[in-house]
């Protein structure tokens, strides 16, 4: 057997290509040229012997042997950056304000927080939850060190740090009324997700209706859960009493949230760096779960 070693930054582009689907988008998330994550893909290629995307002029996707990567590539750079983590991580102590937006991997955010008070229990952290039209503002102002939300039209994120799928939710035992209008339970507006459930149920020319409007992603997984109506949700806010809609409803495709990364990188302050790198290391773990949704 032919001994072959892959790159820790070379696996950590290939993850990025495949989740931006765009040589370029994946550049400016780990910080190279387009030109400089060709190279290493390619460079990757001819380490393997295979190709791990097809592309074409408008669509970039895994091949086979891309697909099986993937697994093993999220794998590996969770234990290593876990290793970084846990053998590197310098004693650093300070104030850290951290916006987080409420719809923000759910499941993630009480483990998050618990690790990293657990592990750098110098740093004072002070978290602001809220919708990102609202955190931005106050992070522009100064309020708040770094914010991680969606990004808007008129936002400039400085970083995308996790794609999740967006999906149509319904309760366990609710199923769809035989003749639109099809209820709703959706975060007020300006909320992106109600703009895409509303954009896309017209856009395949059902009629709708609002029937609960909650103000935290909580308040739409028990207004759902009550038959109160369908809603828009990433993957990560399915629980136990809140199931992905199923096909046979007839629901239009919905498109990947992206969450962003807002913060000024020119003011160094170890806390914050520490901070990113936990929060990035904690979501790559939570992709690997969902790798074969």
């Amino acid at each position: 057997m032919t001994s072959i070693l892959l790159e820790i930054d070379m696996l950590r582009c290939f993850v990025a290509v495949a989740q931006t689907e765009s040589f370029t988008k994946a550049g400016e998330t780990i910080g190279l040229t387009q030109s400089g994550v060709s190279v290493k893909i390619k460079r990757l290629e001819d380490k393997l012997g295979s190709s791990v995307f097809y592309r074409t002029r408008k669509n970039l996707s895994l091949t086979l042997e891309g697909e099986v990567l993937m697994k093993y590539a999220r794998r590996i750079l969770a234990d290593h950056d876990e290793a970084v983590l846990r053998l590197c991580e310098p004693k650093v102590s300070g104030n850290l304000r951290v916006g987080l937006a409420e719809y923000f991997i759910p499941d993630l955010l009480p483990t998050l927080l618990s690790k990293f008070r657990k592990y750098y229990p110098a740093v004072h952290l002070e978290v602001k939850t809220g919708f990102g039209i609202n955190l931005i503002p106050l992070y522009e102002r100064g309020e708040l060190d770094l914010v991680v939300a969606g990004a808007g039209p008129k936002s400039s994120p400085n970083r995308i740090i996790a794609q999740e799928p967006l999906v149509w939710v319904s309760g366990r035992d609710i199923e769809l009324p035989e003749r639109d209008p099809v209820p709703l339970a959706l975060l007020p507006a300006p909320c992106g997700f109600r703009k895409v459930a509303i954009d896309m149920l017209e856009q395949s020319g059902r009629d709708w209706e609002v029937l609960f409007t909650g103000t935290s992603v909580h308040s739409i997984q028990a207004a759902v859960q009550a038959g109160m109506g369908f809603s828009v949700l990433p993957l990560g806010a399915l629980g136990s009493e809140v199931r992905q809609a199923p096909l046979s409803y007839g629901f239009p495709t919905l498109p990947v949230h992206t969450l962003s990364l807002f913060t000024d990188d020119e003011q160094k302050v170890p806390a914050k760096e520490l901070f990113i790198e936990y929060l990035e290391y904690e979501i790559r773990k939570k992709q690997h779960k969902y790798s074969n949704y």
